[in-house]
C-alpha cells in the first residue's frame, strides 16, 4: 500500500512539472507572438516619420567634442532588478531630453520617476516596454516628449556620428551589448543595449553616457567597438544580425 501511494505521489509530481513546463512554454510563445503582431500592426508612420532632416555637414570637424549631457544609470537607486534592468532605452531618452532642454537630472528619485512614466507611455502605446527598437524610441521622443528634430540613420559611419555631436546633437545607439566589452557590466553583459554618444576624442574614441553601469558617465569606447556593436533589436533575439541604425536627436 505504501509503495502504491509513493508511486502515485511521484506520478503526480511528474505530471505537475510537465504541466508547469508546458504552461511556461505556451506563455512565452504567446508573449513572443503577441509582441510580433503588435509590432507588425504599428503604422508605417512609426518606423520612418521620425526622420526629419539629414545631419548638417561640417566641413572641418573639431579635433574633439564632449557635449554636456547629464547622466543617469538605468538603475538610479542601484536596484538592477526589473524593470530597471530593462531601462537602458528609457534612461537614454531621458538623458537626451534633459540635454536638449538644458536641464539637469537633479536626483535619483527624479530619474526613477521619469523612467517609470516613460514605461507607462510605452505600455500604453506599444503594449510593452522592454527592448524598444530605434524607431520605437523615436516615437517616445516624438509623441511623449514632443521632440521633433529626430533622424534615423541606416548604415551610419563614424563620421555621421562625429558630424552629429559636433553639430550639438546627441546620438542614441542601439547595440549588441555583449560586443561592447564593458568591464562594469554584469557579465556577460546585456544582449541588447542602448546608450548615448555625446562626443569623441582626438585619438579615435567615442565618449558616451552608458546607463548600463553607474560608472557610465563620460565612458570611452574605441570607435571600432561601437561601430561593430551597432545593431537594432530583433524579435528573434539574434541581435548581432540586427540592422545597423542610429538615432540622432537635436
Amino acid at each position: 500500500m505504501m509503495r502504491r501511494t509513493l508511486l502515485l505521489t511521484i506520478a503526480g509530481l511528474v505530471l505537475m512539472v510537465a504541466v508547469a513546463t508546458l504552461t511556461a512554454f505556451t506563455y512565452t510563445k504567446r508573449h513572443d507572438i503577441s509582441r510580433s503582431l503588435e509590432r507588425a500592426a504599428l503604422p508605417e508612420s512609426v518606423t520612418r516619420t521620425a526622420v526629419v532632416s539629414p545631419v548638417a555637414t561640417i566641413a572641418s570637424l573639431p579635433a574633439q567634442v564632449n557635449l554636456a549631457v547629464p547622466f543617469t544609470p538605468q538603475a538610479p537607486r542601484a536596484n538592477w532588478e526589473d524593470p530597471y534592468g530593462e531601462f537602458c532605452e528609457e534612461a537614454s531618452v531621458l538623458m537626451a531630453v534633459k540635454y536638449l532642454r538644458s536641464e539637469t537630472i537633479v536626483s535619483p528619485e527624479e530619474a526613477d520617476a521619469a523612467m517609470q512614466a516613460i514605461k507607462i507611455f510605452e505600455e500604453q502605446r506599444f503594449g510593452y516596454y522592454k527592448d524598444t527598437n530605434a524607431a520605437e524610441t523615436a516615437v517616445i521622443l516624438r509623441d511623449y516628449y514632443q521632440i521633433e528634430d529626430i533622424a534615423l540613420i541606416d548604415n551610419p559611419t563614424n563620421t555621421d556620428i562625429k558630424q552629429a555631436v559636433a553639430s550639438g546633437k546627441v546620438v542614441l545607439v542601439p547595440a549588441a551589448g555583449r560586443q561592447l566589452g564593458n568591464p562594469y557590466y554584469q557579465q556577460p553583459g546585456p544582449l541588447y543595449h542602448m546608450f548615448v554618444v555625446k562626443g569623441y576624442t582626438n585619438s579615435g574614441q567615442f565618449i558616451v553616457n552608458d546607463p548600463g553601469t553607474r560608472h557610465g558617465a563620460d565612458f570611452v569606447y574605441e570607435e571600432a567597438v561601437i561601430m561593430n556593436a551597432i545593431h537594432d533589436w530583433r524579435d528573434d533575439r539574434n541581435i548581432e544580425a540586427g540592422k545597423k541604425v542610429i538615432l540622432i536627436v537635436g
